[in-house]
Formats: structure tokens, sequence, C-alpha cells
């Protein structure tokens, strides 16, 4: 996001499909309209987001200070059979699995009968958990949440909106997706995924995202501003001061 400009679902939905399973890199894939009975087509512009600073933390005090001051953020985390199946309360993962294969938004932590938790928003729907979020147990890096996380600082890009302007090879790039689907569309069911040969042009879904020239910082990182005396026992970015500040929570 610091290098290539987003946008948000109402033209990029969220499909869980990507570099393995069928989802080529067009310009298509940034954003896309569609009308039924039609084909899908590039919009002449789009509202576009980014960030500023960037870079890891882990460990529990650290990322409890990133919450707290600048909000939500990513973790990977191990994904046990048992967590799949989990319906509620707060989730402590007995097997040991620290085999990171998903990712996750830490929007909060807190305490409950003296055990510790991180809140959690995953991708897997509302019908999922406790309203598509969980609690996790926190300080003993369960599911190895407390390993491998990254915070952000958004770019403002809506003070003054910033507009992405399409261009004529965007709106004509080979792999765009012409069909004239039925409508309603069928839903997807892995049979018929096209694969992609083609190389990446940016601004898509790769294997494994590296920070190439390390994190881009220049103010304090959060955790050297305040001890961890001076945090709230609860913070949870659904209700930060009568403010949910989360988009929709959906699949």
């Amino acid at each position: 996001m610091a290098d290539n400009e987003v946008t948000d679902e109402t033209c990029s939905i969220y499909r869980a499909q990507g570099l393995d399973n069928g989802q080529v890199c067009s310009a298509m894939n940034v954003c896309r309209n569609c009308n039924p009975g039609e084909a899908c087509f590039v919009p002449d512009e789009y509202l576009v987001y980014g960030v500023d600073e960037f870079g890891h933390v882990a460990g529990e005090d650290n990322m409890m200070q990133e919450i707290y001051q600048r909000g939500p953020i990513a973790c990977g985390i191990a994904v046990p059979e048992s967590l799949e199946d989990y319906t509620g309360g707060i989730y402590c993962d007995e097997t040991g699995d620290t085999n990171i294969v998903h990712d996750i938004s830490v929007v909060g932590y807190g305490e409950e009968d003296g055990q510790k938790f991180w809140l959690v928003r995953n991708s897997w729907g509302t019908h999922w958990g406790e309203g598509g979020f969980f609690r996790v147990c926190r300080g003993t890096n369960n599911i190895a949440i407390e390993t491998d996380c990254a915070w952000a600082t958004p770019k403002d890009t809506w003070t003054e909106r910033t507009w992405h302007k399409t261009t004529d090879a965007e709106k004509n790039d080979p792999l765009n997706d012409t069909t004239v689907y039925p409508f309603p569309q069928p839903t997807y069911n892995g049979a018929d995924a096209p694969v992609n040969n083609a190389p990446s042009t940016g601004g898509c879904r790769v294997e494994k995202a590296e920070f190439e020239f390390g994190e881009v910082k220049t103010t304090p990182y959060a955790w050297e501003i305040y001890s961890a005396d001076d945090l709230p026992e609860v913070v949870d970015w659904r209700n930060m001061n009568g403010i949910n500040y989360l988009s929709w929570n959906k699949n």
C-alpha cells in the first residue's frame, strides 16, 4: 500500500481468490464496475488510499501500545482445526500450532475472569465466531499471534479526495475479464479457474511480500512513547469514545 494505490470494496470486492487459485493480475482487479447482463469495466476514476509509515511489530507490550495509540494491526496466525470450529469465548489452542497460514486484524485487547485476550477481526463472515470476531489468549503467543505483525499509518487521501484517473491502457488491459456472465452470477466453484502465466504488473497479490528497503519510519514507534503502565486495561476499536472505526465485517 506504500508503493501501489488501493481502493475500497465498492469496486474491489474481496473474493478469497489470489495468486494460486485463479485471480489474474489486471487493471480490472484493482477496480471494476458491472451492470447486469453486460461485461464489467474499469471506471474512469476511483478513490484511492495508501499508507505513509509502516513496519513490523511483535510481542504483547509493543502490540498493545501500537493498537491503543494508532489502531488495529495485521498479524499472521496458525489455524488449528479447533479454531475453524470456534463459536465463542476466549480461544486458547492446546496443540502448540505455530505454523502461520492466515492473516487477521487485531483490533483490541482486554481481560475476562482473569484471562487476558486479544480481540481479533477475522474474514470468515459474520456467521462465524462472535459475529465474525474472536478472542484469543494474550501474552503466550498462542497460535503465533504475537510473532509476525505489521503496523502502518494511513496517508491522508480523504481531506482532499485523491482520485485515480484510469488510462486507456488500463481500460484495454488484455487480462481484464470481459465475459458477459448470466445474472445473477453463478457461485464460483474453482473448477474453471483460469491459469495466470502473465507477469505481475504491480498492485496485485504476490506469493510473499517483503519490505524491500526495510521499514519506513520518521516518527518514534508507538511503544517508544508511553510506558505500559499508561495503557488502559481494555481497548476496542469498535467503540473508541463511542465511535466504531472498523469497516464492515463480512465475506
